[in-house]
């Protein structure tokens, strides 16, 4: 018996691990644009302003090619929640494809 795991195993958690750490960057850019949409920021902050630039140069890519389908209803964006919902199926997938 080995300790060492194979490596489709350990592919499988990467992906399962990279999965999870962009949807939690997904969750973190609609809580954080919310906040800071109704004014929960400094003005002239280096630090809100770098957030808010990262998480949506990272999750933008990705919600767009949902925006472009799923029109908002109101003041409701329904695209995150299909997006990380797509996120997870595709990813559980891609996981399940790995041979381990």
């Amino acid at each position: 018996m080995t300790i060492l795991a194979s490596t489709g195993d350990q592919v499988a958690s990467f992906v399962s691990a990279l999965i999870w750490v962009y949807t939690i960057l997904i969750i973190a850019y609609i809580f954080t644009s919310m906040y800071f949409n109704v004014g929960g920021r400094l003005p002239y902050s280096r630090w809100s302003r770098a957030i808010l630039d990262f998480l949506r140069d990272v999750c933008e890519p990705y919600l767009s090619i949902f925006r472009r389908f799923i029109p908002p209803f109101g003041p409701l964006d329904l695209s995150p929640m299909i997006a990380i919902l797509v996120l997870v199926v595709l990813g559980n997938v891609i996981v399940g494809l790995i041979p381990q």
